[in-house]
């Protein structure tokens, strides 16, 4: 007698938990997978890696060393810092020049395609040295295009208003220089031109800034630093070659 109530037998599928099948499946798919060599997918990697790293640099996030302490007490020598290059704006690399090295090119000014905001005053910015426009220098922004600046025995008057720089300046020789021999101690009165920045060192006697060599143009400033990322001292004992309390620290 023939029983027609029986389940009918399927062939398996893979939706069958059937093991043998599923993995013959799988060495199927595993061997036809690669289609190209194995060294091409990992130069595509890199490239793209490049190209993001280098994506990021010109317009997004630079890190800096600081090499000097014309920042001290705000920076010191061997801060590692991040300088946010979007700060005021989208900037458009310009007057580039080709030189073989891991990051191609270097470029001496930008131009700005969309502002968000101008430089203020208190900013520490990160910009090209108008005296030789391979090195970066950093400094704060005291005045303003327009503002009126002088400097009468060590105490910065911005717009004949003193300006308020106690919490984040220091001035370690309580000599006095005249003006007529160097800028350092009285300097000006001078007005700051139009689409440039009056710039000086935190460490006010210890600073090659704006005092002895002029103004920060615009479209030379890279952007604006906002955090130590790593701080190393290199002397002492092991425990003290990094400044462990200064990392993470907002630069203000």
């Amino acid at each position: 007698m023939t029983d027609f109530n029986r389940d009918p037998v399927l062939p398996p599928d893979s939706s069958s938990g059937d093991p043998e099948f599923s993995s013959s499946r799988e060495e199927s798919r595993g061997e036809t997978a690669r289609t190209k060599p194995l060294w091409r997918e990992y130069a595509e990697a890199i490239v793209i890696a490049l190209v993001l790293a280098l994506t990021i640099r010109v317009f997004l996030v630079q890190a800096f060393k600081i090499p000097s302490g014309s920042m001290i007490p705000s920076l010191q020598i061997g801060d590692h810092i991040l300088v946010n290059k979007l700060a005021y704006g989208l900037q458009i690399p310009q007057d580039c020049e080709f030189e073989a090295s891991l990051l191609p090119f270097t470029c001496y000014s930008s131009s700005m395609l969309f502002e968000f905001e101008k430089p203020k005053r208190g900013d520490v910015i990160v910009f090209r040295y108008p005296e030789d426009e391979h090195k970066d220098f950093i400094k704060r922004i005291i005045g303003l295009p327009g503002d009126t600046i002088q400097i009468r025995k060590k105490i910065v008057y911005v717009n004949d208003e003193p300006f308020r720089d106690e919490a984040f300046t220091q001035r370690v020789d309580p000599g006095m220089i005249d003006g007529w021999i160097n800028p350092r101690d009285n300097f000006g009165p001078i007005t700051v031109p139009p689409d440039s920045y009056f710039v000086m060192g935190d460490n006010r006697d210890q600073s090659l800034d704006s005092r002895f060599w002029g103004y920060v143009q615009e479209h030379k400033i890279k952007g604006r630093a906002f955090l130590v990322y790593w701080s190393w001292y290199g002397q002492g004992s092991l425990t003290e070659w990094v400044r462990w309390n200064r990392i993470g620290k907002v630069i203000e």
